[in-house]
């Protein structure tokens, strides 16, 4: 558990987090203490595929935005699997340790990705299983390998470091308006424990989240719906090499990116503090004049920021245009702050 006397309290049944802690009775001081360095997060809930055989990251270069072919051991990438219009399907996190490629997954995605892999299997020399079973997912805060185990490091433009390698500019995107530092790794389950008290204190994806929803970074089902194309949430240059060969929705990809503009663009919203509730993932966003124009995406209640939320709204949105939020019959107001370009 957390500190000496802390009891987990579960996600509730409807959070996307549902099977591990939410928090352990304060999620302010456990932002506070990753913030610190001083806390890790259960994430056993996410996903664990692996990929083996000579013909791997080839074959995940040819399926996936990132650029794979030739992946040195232990860089972290992420990578997307679109949808032939370029509509973001998976979210994943890449990393090779020279024999076999680890792909971490965002809760409950990694039996569909498994199935759409063995399905463009073919004739290539590579194998795919699902091991989410036997392997867990813990978050720490630190940039840093650790070569001990499989670790994954958030991306140079979520951390704040810069530029994923490649040196791809994500236009629509000047900064992230919170740096978000940290790594996922991953450990057999019977280790868990072990790995988690590694760090003297715990917490919870409440806290998790507020961390990454203040960075304004995206996640799968969090931020996206079946329509989120890569250049509406930022994952150009994190997520997507534009200097590639062909993949599936990349004619999309191109063409948005070169001619046109995406329809709508992740936003953070600081929210009127006077009403005590948050508001829920999806609930809708609108002009004050009543024109539904997005959905919340990620709400949090920050240590420093009060109520935020990410949302997601139409690009043509004035950015100075104050918000509402409904949620269960109630108007919350809300000022946005930008996050993806709307030039």
């Amino acid at each position: 558990m957390g500190e000496v006397g802390m009891t987990p309290i579960p996600a509730p049944e409807s959070n996307l987090d549902f099977g591990v802690a939410w928090h352990y009775g304060d999620p302010h001081r456990e932002q506070r203490l990753l913030i610190g360095g001083e806390a890790s997060v259960d994430l056993s809930h996410w996903g664990v595929v692996t990929v083996t055989g000579i013909d791997r990251l080839s074959w995940l270069h040819s399926l996936t935005t990132a650029f794979l072919e030739n992946l040195e051991p232990q860089v972290s990438r992420i990578a997307l699997i679109l949808s032939p219009h370029g509509h973001v399907e998976q979210e994943l996190h890449v990393v090779d340790d020279g024999e076999t490629t680890w792909l971490i997954t965002p809760p409950n995605t990694a039996s569909a990705l498994t199935d759409y892999l063995n399905s463009m299997r073919f004739m290539l020399r590579v194998e795919v299983a699902d091991v989410s079973e036997e392997f867990a997912v813990v978050w720490e805060p630190i940039h840093a390998l650790d070569r001990s185990v499989v670790t994954w490091l958030t991306p140079d433009e979520f951390s704040g470091e810069g530029m994923t390698g490649g040196g791809i500019v994500d236009k629509y995107v000047a900064a992230r308006p919170e740096p978000f530092l940290g790594r996922q790794v991953i450990v057999p389950r019977s280790m868990l424990q072990e790995r988690l008290d590694q760090f003297p204190n715990r917490a919870g994806t409440w806290a998790y989240n507020a961390i990454r929803a203040a960075a304004a970074v995206p996640q799968l089902a969090h931020e996206t719906d079946h329509k989120s194309l890569p250049h509406e949430l930022g994952w150009i240059g994190s997520g997507v090499h534009l200097q590639k060969g062909c993949y599936r929705g990349q004619e999309t990809v191109a063409r948005v990116y070169n001619l046109g503009k995406p329809p709508r663009r992740l936003v953070l919203l600081h929210l009127d503090g006077s009403d005590s509730d948050l508001p829920s993932h999806g609930d809708e966003v609108t002009t004050a004049a009543g024109k539904v124009i997005g959905y919340i995406a990620t709400p949090a209640r920050h240590y420093e920021l009060g109520p935020i939320a990410t949302a997601v709204i139409k690009r043509s949105t004035p950015v100075d245009e104050t918000l509402h939020v409904l949620h269960d019959g109630n108007v919350i107001t809300a000022n946005q702050e930008l996050v993806v370009s709307n030039d």
